[in-house]
Formats: C-alpha cells, structure tokens, sequence
C-alpha cells in the first residue's frame, strides 16, 4: 500500500494522458483495482490506490469535489458546467468505474439531470443512489434510466414512490426530514455496496463529510477564480483554529487541474465490519 505521507512533489499526469481514454494503461485498472495481489499500472496505484481498502473497516467511502480556486462550485446564478477541465472530468469518471456505488442529493439530481454513468474512460458504471427523503424525484429523471446498472433510492421510512417496478427503494428512519449519512452508508453496505462515492453536491458532501462518514476527500481544483457563488463545503462552524478537521493531503497534477487527495480516515466513525488488531 502506498504510504499516507505527501510525495515530495505533485505527481504529474499529462491532460493527454487522460482525455478520451487516451493511456492505454488504464485499460486494466478497474479489474486490477479489485484485485488484491495486483498493483495498479502507474501512476494509477499512487492516485488511487488508497481507495482499495478502508483502514477504520471493510469499507470505503470518499467524498468528491470540484471547485474554482477560491473554493466556489458554481457562479451566483448557479452556472457550473464546465468548472473542471477535461482531465479533471475524466478523473471523476475514474472514480465512479473504481466504486460500487455513486451517491448524491436529490437536490442535485433535479437541478443537474446527471447520468452518473462511466463515459470518458474504461470501466463499468456504479450502482446509482439518489437520498431522496421526501420523493421529489421525477420518473422521467436520467439517472433511472434502465441501462444496467442498478439503481436505489434513499428515502425515509413510510413515504410512497410513483416509480419504475426496476428501481429498489431503501426507507430509513428520519430524523427532521434528514436520513444520517450513518445510516445511508450502513443501508448500503448490508446490501453488498462497499466502495462508495459521494458526488454531490455541496451539501450531501458536507454532511457526509460533517458526520465523519468520510475516508477520503477528493478536491478537484480549476485554474479560474468566480469571486462569489456556491462554495464547496459548508461545515458548522468551529471557533478555534485546533479545532478545525486536519486532513493529511496529497497532491497530483491532472492536466489544468490539481487533485487534492485529502485522507480523512483520523475522524471517520466506525460503519461496517472493524478493522482487526494485528
């Protein structure tokens, strides 16, 4: 396993490299990844290896993010497509062939239409889950789509869906209309889910992130400044600095953008089965 401190320099990974499936070193990686015996072709063991394996559990969960450099995920009027460059994106869709399943809000699946799918690299596409606690989203929504890849949405106990017979419907209890991200994750590994990216957006992230429910952070950073708009995380507020959340971080250069690789495995609660004492 590669080791949790920062390299001495960002790791490079040209844009061309990473562009339309353009390295053919990446071919093998989804398979190679959950493979145990194998080490992925480089540089995709140093950028993803830390996702093979949770150190708190069984599982892993890593929260993903791309934003401006002053931290801003949209423009005021909510304009976001594209803030990441096309290797920034293609990163994105590394992560969703590596994981079981993708998650986000239902905030995000109305207002983005997303189809959560993998496209712009090799790989299979992830169960798709939408936290849906009051069944706002549509039928008509692409991420239902019947495509093949299975399909589960979040919702809190009791509420009734007009939706497709294909699509599971999880009901967890609420708490003030909100479903714990403890619970969600734990919801999903009892059903064979073990690797799981939280998408978006910026405040499913936040509040998986919030409750501790988080192994790793990627942050994808564009070279553009917005000034004002959406940020990227909203946490509460702490009034000393010391007791701000400390995240080892690495870097790795992806064409335009900058990944930072932040390893949160000192304040993630427990989930799935412990990690034994050796």
């Amino acid at each position: 396993m590669i080791a949790n401190e920062p390299p001495a320099k960002p790791n490079s990974i040209r844009a061309g490299d990473v562009e339309n499936d353009a390295d053919p070193s990446w071919a093998a990686v989804p398979a190679c990844f959950r493979n145990d015996d194998v080490f992925l072709p480089p540089p995709w063991e140093d950028v993803f290896g830390p996702l093979r394996h949770g150190r708190i559990d069984d599982l892993v969960v890593v929260g993903q993010c791309g934003q401006s450099i002053d931290a801003r995920i949209a423009t005021p009027g909510g304009h976001s497509h594209y803030i990441n460059a096309a290797a920034g994106l293609a990163h994105l869709h590394r992560l969703r062939a590596l994981v079981d399943a993708v998650v986000i809000g239902v905030g995000t699946a109305i207002a983005d239409d997303p189809q959560l799918t993998v496209r712009r690299v090799a790989g299979p596409s992830p169960t798709r889950i939408i936290i849906d606690p009051n069944g706002r989203l549509p039928a008509t929504a692409r991420v239902l789509a019947a495509d093949g890849a299975r399909r589960i949405i979040v919702t809190t106990a009791g509420k009734s869906m007009a939706l497709p017979a294909d699509i599971e419907i999880v009901s967890l209890p609420a708490d003030n209309g909100e479903v714990a991200p403890k619970t969600i994750i734990a919801a999903l590994a009892a059903r064979g889910l073990r690797r799981i990216l939280v998408e978006g957006g910026a405040d499913t992230v936040s509040r998986f992130l919030a409750a501790g429910c988080l192994d790793r952070l990627h942050i994808l950073i564009a070279p553009i400044i917005l000034g004002a708009g959406r940020s990227s995380l909203t946490l509460p507020p702490v009034e000393r600095i010391e007791q701000a959340v400390r995240a080892p971080m690495r870097a790795h250069i992806l064409g335009a953008d900058v990944l930072l690789d932040c390893d949160l495995s000192a304040q993630r609660v427990p989930i799935g089965r412990a990690k034994r004492s050796v």
